[in-house]
Order: structure tokens, then sequence, then C-alpha cells
């Protein structure tokens, strides 16, 4: 690291288990950021501040107004902008020393499958069922760590899938992908704007502890917030054995 370097992770370095090693490993990481809305601008601000040295942030919306309430990462100026190039902009605000792309399209399977095997981890800001298994699918595929969250009304979920662990589970152990579940949306229920900034924030923070491998990251762990009356609850998660995405990983 040079002397910039050194001051603008002054923080981070003063850390025991961080340190300079551990921001070291930040500089060198690239991370696919998938969803620029909600969970997404806490992600991408922190993760940007935070040194990642290299991210990849994707989403094919633009900015809309209702969108303000809880996407911090964009501006009123910035109404009718892609999402992804309007947080890059943000993100480079907070950090022009690290390289940013954006994927401005929809991020199809095969695509994912692409982005997937050239990053270091996945964190996964979507807000539909479909994509968050194509995303599984591919993590899973390419044994790359995956930090899911999810914010709706006033509920909270979080955790993180490691495939790189034989024993830990993927998404689809927790979440079978089925035809027949309800897609719930913001536009249609409502969120809680502090909520997706603080399930947003907890990715970054799993991300950045698995990239440094310090601490104990969510693994084989889900954590669902009511913020409505402010109350966690852990959920062990297992394995399944007959999981059709990650059985045969082995």
């Amino acid at each position: 690291m040079n002397d910039a370097q050194l001051l603008r992770y002054a923080r981070h370095i003063l850390l025991d288990d961080l340190g300079i090693e551990g921001q070291e490993k930040l500089l060198a990481a690239r991370v696919l950021v998938v969803g620029a809305g909600g969970l997404g601008s806490p992600v991408a601000m922190y993760l940007a501040s935070a040194g990642v040295g290299h991210l990849i942030i994707a989403d094919h919306d633009v900015v809309e107004l209702s969108n303000l309430q809880r996407q911090i990462v964009h501006a009123t100026g910035r109404i009718g902008q892609n999402k992804a190039q309007s947080a890059r902009e943000t993100m480079l605000g907070l950090n022009p020393d690290i390289v940013i792309e954006t994927r401005t399209c929809r991020m199809s399977p095969h695509t994912l499958m692409e982005e997937i095997a050239g990053v270091d981890l996945v964190v996964d800001c979507t807000d539909n069922f479909s994509t968050r298994h194509a995303i599984n699918r591919a993590c899973v595929a390419h044994r790359k760590p995956l930090v899911s969250g999810a914010a709706i009304r006033f509920d909270g979920q979080i955790s993180v899938f490691d495939v790189r662990d034989p024993t830990a589970p993927c998404y689809h152990c927790l979440f079978p992908e089925s035809e027949d579940i309800e897609a719930l949306n913001c536009a249609s229920t409502g969120v809680f704007s502090p909520l997706v900034g603080i399930i947003g924030s907890m990715q970054a923070a799993e991300a950045i502890k698995v990239i440094a491998g310090i601490g104990q990251s969510l693994k084989g762990k889900l954590l669902i917030l009511d913020a409505l009356d402010m109350h966690w609850h852990s959920v062990r998660v297992k394995r399944d054995p007959a999981c059709m995405v990650c059985a045969n990983r082995d």
C-alpha cells in the first residue's frame, strides 16, 4: 500500500484482526454486487469506502423518485439514470482509487455464470427468487461465497452461503426453488427505509469478513430481523443432502 492508502484505511489497519494483511486482501479482491437498490446501496458504498479493489455493480433498472426513500446511493438529480451507473458515481466519490465496472443489462443465468466465474465473492441484493436461484447456481458451480440479504415491510434476513465448506448449505437448501412461491416486492407491499440500510450494511460486513478471512461468518445460519419490535432471532441452516443444486458438488 502507498502512503495515501495507509492513511485512507488507517482505522481498518488499527484493528488487530484485520490489519495491513486484511486490508491488502480487500484491495486485491474482485466482488460482484447484483442489484443497486435498497440493499445494494449500503453494500456498494461500504465496500467502496472499505477499499475492495475491484467492484462490479449490476442493475438494469433506472432511478425513480419512489426509490429515493431508501436507495441512498442515488440522488434526485439522477432520476432516469441507470442505477448501476448512478451507484458508480457515488462510489467513486467515496473512493476514486478503486476499479468499478457496471453491468446495465438484465443478468441472465448464462451471464451470471460468466461473471461469477471471474470474481472472489458475490453479494445478492436482488428482490426476486428466480434471480436469487440463478445466482446461487452459479456460485455453487464456481465454488464462490455468496452473501444474501432480503428486506420487505419491516422484516429482514441475511445469511452467507459458502460451498467451499463441504458441510455448508447453499441457498437452495434453505429456500428450494418452486414455481408457486409468491414474490413480494417493495412496490406492492412497502418497505421500512432504514431496514434495507441495516440488512445491506450487514451484508457488506459479512463480505468484508469473508474476503479478509476474519471472524465467524453467517455460514450455516439465517439471521432474521423484525424491525418493528427490533428483535433478532437466529435459525441454524443445514445442508440438504438431496439438494438438486449442491448435492453433487464434492
